[in-house]
Formats: C-alpha cells, structure tokens, sequence
C-alpha cells in the first residue's frame, strides 16, 4: 500500500500547488482590474477635459491664424513698397545721369566761351595777348 500512499499524497500536492498557483493568478488580476479601472477613469477625466479646451483652444488658433495672415498681407504691401521705392529710385538715378550726361558738354563750351570772352577783353582793354605779349609784336 506504499505505492498508492505515494502516489496519492503526490497528486494532493500537485493539486494544492495548482489550486494556489490559479489563487495567486487570480490575485494578480484583481489587482490588475482595479488598477485599469482607474487608468480608465483618468482617461475619461482628461477626455471631459480635453473637450472643455478644445473650442477655446481652437478659437485661439483660428485668431492666431487670423493675425499670420494679416502679417503676411501686410509683409506683402510693404514687399511691394519697397518695390515702388526701388524703381523710383533707379529712375532718379537714370534722370541724374541723363541730366549731367546732357549738361556737362554744355558746361565745357560755356566754360570755353567765358574763357574766349575773358581773353578778347583782356587783349580789347590792355592791348596784350594772354601770353603777355602786346599789339605790336603780333604785328598791330
């Protein structure tokens, strides 16, 4: 009757350390439930929470939106200002070349014709040449 004592208290053994291995298991997942059932109310409180942002949220970003585009519209007409000012500054630039590109040869003949003028007096009143020489040694 050895044999059957041995084998009997062995599968009573084997039996309590399945049934305390399925109590521990069944432990861990109660505890394991409890804890994702608070998880889960978390996630609901922050979804009640995240829902009462998101208009004012997306109100601000509309108006934050609003204010980019109103920059870039303005960065535009100041881009087409800068432009306008650009061009206007190269025609003056092309007008005051094209001023002294015209006046300079007349400054020069003016300038000639002065100085033309200047040396007839000068011989008409002294009786001498600009080279200091007088009427009768040019043969007068």
């Amino acid at each position: 009757m050895t044999g059957v004592d041995g084998s009997l208290i062995r599968d009573i053994c084997v039996g309590i350390g399945v049934l305390l291995t399925g109590l521990g298991i069944f432990i861990a997942m109660l505890a394991l439930a409890r804890m994702l059932r608070r998880v889960n109310g978390t996630l609901d409180e922050l979804d009640r929470q995240l829902a009462v942002l998101g208009k004012p949220i997306g109100d601000t970003l509309d108006h934050v939106g609003g204010i980019a585009d109103t920059a870039d519209q303005t960065l535009a007409r100041l881009s087409n200002v800068a432009r306008s000012l650009e061009d206007a500054a190269g025609t003056l630039s092309r007008a005051a070349v094209l001023v002294r590109e015209a006046l300079s040869p007349a400054i020069v003949n003016a300038g000639a014709t002065i100085a033309g003028v200047s040396a007839g007096l000068r011989r008409l009143v002294t009786g001498k040449n600009s080279a200091g020489g007088s009427r009768e040694s040019d043969g007068f």
